[in-house]
């Protein structure tokens, strides 16, 4: 153990690095997997906290908040004799005034759910004053207290820094905040606590709710009434709360990130500690000839190495959490995070972060230690120092030459930053592969304005009322005005992602598929799917189609040019706002106008007219989606870690290539080149190496979009969209990769002294 710390300590700014690199990838597992945590433990104390025996849902659908289940069920539950009570809970994912993910609750007053919302400042907004009694809590508040009352959790208050008496705009709305509500659940004290009815009008979900909570006279009459629930509402998910809360796709999605983003940094930091631990075994040469003419056996030097390697990585691992740890901390300081904390940092998350590196210790470590092992005595005692030499090549300058005599490092260097170009390169395709696929589709309405609902966190939460509609509808200038329900959801049999569409059988809009089986939607309970879903289901016209405890006859088969549209279903606009929960509210408008060069004009109209819906012209739709924005910024995030990641690999090898060249500097600068002179060279093939890394970045972009369009669930979401800015900044992002790994190198170069330089050995 004393030779691997005495080993690992003589190279310092190498081991640094090295360990800096597997720490960025550390990092990232852990903020996002403690945002996962967060979102998970959340979740089951929220459902713990309810004391609830079973939950009544609406199936399949990503998250708590695109549940949709009618408030009239609730009256029928607890009528039922095996139930002691019910409560109807309202959850909806909303954009605040300086927060793009916020989570809203609504309950009734009385519900048993709010005996774990404690009132620490203010007024308790669920107090037991009615208007049937003569007063109502809302008619005894301060004048100062007037208008739209909402309660905020702690955690959020805190964050915000809002207080008793404070305005907090949501969306279009503002309310009032009256008082602090703490539940000792981080997730729901992130949030912010509403009447069930004004809940339901903020998300556009008249007479819905996201769930019901149940207690049960008795445990054991569970199993009846899991029969009568399915005889009578056969379309609804009843289930245990902690089996529900499992049940979210958006912990599955968001632990999907963590190892894309977080799997991409480690290997760009495992691929820098290989190259860093060859290099080592290759300086250490004599070093480990003398171990072996000691007596030292294989075993001993292999282990050696190896040990190296893992404690390189442990030690990354444990930046890696105390960067984490920071970062959360400093995060919860400035934004809600979706109720996530440092308290989110548990010990399995750790474990995790550390068997990944010890994973990668052993991957990266393994075979520098086996050539290491392979040293005969004599050889390595014979060995003066260097590179193995390659032979030289017919043509190139001398940075070409430079790297081609050290290939298995330029090598090693090419992977790190081609993964990142490469990463960066396929995501940046994929993004702008569905602005462009959306604008298509907007296109293909032959519509020139798209319409939303303003300030949404995610664009299938839009809800939009049909009256606007019909207003924009009857304005002098428009042709026609058609609504439109999109939403998503996960189909349990196959993990897909299935996409809804819902449109009058009337309207234009609805021409765009092309039936290629079957005929075309008359009327309600019918469906038509994608190619692409009905080939995966083996679904035909016809056939019975479920989907969320709804069931739909097939009744045609429709193609379009857009991939991810042929991976879901289009139903009536009736049907679809039912499925939703938003009777009367459309997703979208498509506008047709009389004269399309009015365009601009019409857009400021309804903008100005109508504050709560976002109207823009169809080809810059797209863009300005949230959902755009979201990833756009999710994009820039991985950008930045890559980066990161790969320059400290560039740097790494570039330190690690000055090193092996004291000698070559030194005769160099004996010879009369000028420290201006050996810093070009220096830079001049650093950024060769992130010239040639980006030709490789752009192979393997090509590859993950290949791999991409494999997966079951992703493959039909994805079709990139090429173009010569994209792989522009790619290029200008592999030089300036390899500049900026080269800068401190280059500049250390210079400052080696002649004699000095010639005497290094």
């Amino acid at each position: 153990m004393y030779i691997i710390f005495r080993n690992l300590l003589r190279r310092k700014i190498r081991t640094s690095l090295t360990i800096l690199g597997i720490g960025v990838g550390v990092t990232v597992i852990i903020a996002l997997g403690a945002l996962a945590d967060g979102f998970q433990a959340g979740y089951g104390a929220m459902m713990q906290g309810s004391k609830a025996d079973l939950v009544l849902s609406q199936p399949d659908t990503m998250d708590i908040s695109y549940s949709a289940v009618k408030e009239s069920v609730g009256a029928e539950l607890a009528a039922m004799p095996e139930v002691e009570a019910v409560t109807g809970m309202l959850q909806g994912l909303v954009q605040t005034e300086s927060e793009p993910l916020f989570f809203v609750f609504g309950y009734p007053a009385g519900s048993f759910m709010l005996e774990r919302f404690t009132a620490s400042q203010g007024y308790d907004l669920f107090e037991r004053f009615t208007a049937s009694q003569g007063y109502d809590l809302f008619e005894r508040l301060p004048r100062d207290l007037r208008g739209k009352p909402i309660l905020l959790g702690s955690a959020a208050a805190e964050v915000l820094n809002k207080g008793v008496g404070d305005t907090f705009r949501i969306t279009s709305s503002t309310y009032r905040i009256v008082g602090i509500y703490e539940t000792g659940d981080v997730f729901e004290d992130s949030g912010a606590l509403l009447r069930l009815e004004d809940a339901q009008i903020l998300l556009g979900k008249s007479s819905q709710v996201s769930l019901f909570y149940i207690r049960l006279a008795d445990p054991g009459l569970r199993a009846r009434v899991e029969e009568r629930v399915a005889r009578k509402w056969p379309h609804l998910l009843l289930s245990g709360t902690s089996e529900f809360a499992n049940q979210q796709s958006m912990q599955v999605i968001l632990r999907g990130f963590v190892w894309v983003i977080g799997g991409l940094a480690i290997v760009i930091g495992g691929v820098g500690m290989l190259n860093a631990q060859l290099m080592a075994i290759l300086e250490r040469t004599r070093e480990i000839g003398v171990l072996r003419a000691l007596g030292w056996k294989r075993q001993q030097v292999l282990g050696m190495i190896l040990g190296e390697s893992i404690m390189v990585c442990l030690a990354g691992g444990l930046l890696g959490i105390l960067q984490g740890w920071l970062l959360l901390n400093g995060l919860s300081k400035i934004t809600v995070l979706m109720g996530t904390q440092t308290g989110s940092l548990s010990r399995g998350l750790v474990a995790q972060a550390i068997g990944v590196v010890l994973t990668l210790g052993l991957a990266g470590g393994i075979y520098p230690a086996w050539r290491a092992s392979l040293f005969r005595p004599v050889e390595a005692l014979r060995y003066e120092g260097g590179s193995p030499r390659a032979r030289r090549l017919p043509c190139g300058g001398m940075a070409i030459q430079s790297l081609w005599q050290r290939s298995t490092r330029s090598l090693l260097t090419l992977g790190a930053i081609g993964l990142t170009v490469g990463a960066i390169l396929a995501l940046e395709g994929v993004v702008q592969g569905f602005v462009a696929s959306f604008t298509d589709m907007a296109g293909s309405t032959k519509a020139e304005i798209m319409i939303r609902q303003a300030d949404i966190a995610d664009t299938t939460l839009s809800a939009i009322d049909e009256r606007i509609v019909d207003a924009i509808a009857a304005m002098p200038a428009v042709q026609s005005a058609a609504g439109m329900v999109f939403t998503g959801l996960i189909l349990p049999d196959s993990g897909v992602m299935f996409l809804l569409q819902g449109y009058s059988p009337n309207d234009p809009v609805i021409q765009r598929f092309h039936i290629v089986e079957g005929q075309k939607l008359t009327g309600n309970r019918q469906i038509l799917l994608g190619r692409l879903m009905a080939d995966t289901l083996k679904k035909g016209p016809g056939d019975m189609f479920e989907i969320s405890g709804m069931r739909f006859r097939v009744v045609g088969i429709y193609e379009t040019n857009i991939g991810w549209e042929q991976t879901g279903g289009v139903v009536t606009l009736r049907d679809a706002q039912n499925f939703v929960g938003r009777p009367r509210q459309v997703s979208m408008i498509a506008v047709k106008l009389k004269n399309a060069p009015q365009a601009p004009e019409i857009v400021k109209q309804i903008n100005t007219k109508y504050p709560g819906a976002y109207a823009a012209l169809s080809a810059e739709f797209a863009q300005e989606m949230p959902d755009i924005q979201s990833s756009n910024a999710m994009l820039n995030g991985i950008s930045l870690i890559a980066i990161i990641a790969g320059g400290l690999s560039v740097l790494n090898t570039m330190l690690m290539s000055v090193f092996e060249r004291t000698r070559e500097i030194g005769v160099l600068r004996a010879l009369g080149w000028r420290r201006g002179a050996v810093m070009t060279m220096i830079l001049r093939e650093a950024m060769l190496l992130g010239l040639l890394g980006g030709m490789v970045g752009v192979a393997i972009s090509f590859g993950l979009i290949k791999l991409m369009k494999l997966s079951a669930a992703l493959g039909s979401w994805v079709d990139p969209v090429w173009s010569w800015e994209i792989f522009a900044r790619a290029f200008l992002l592999s030089i300036l990769l390899g500049a900026l790994g080269g800068l401190y190198p280059a500049y250390r170069a210079t400052r080696l002294q002649p004699v000095e330089a010639l005497r290094y050995e």
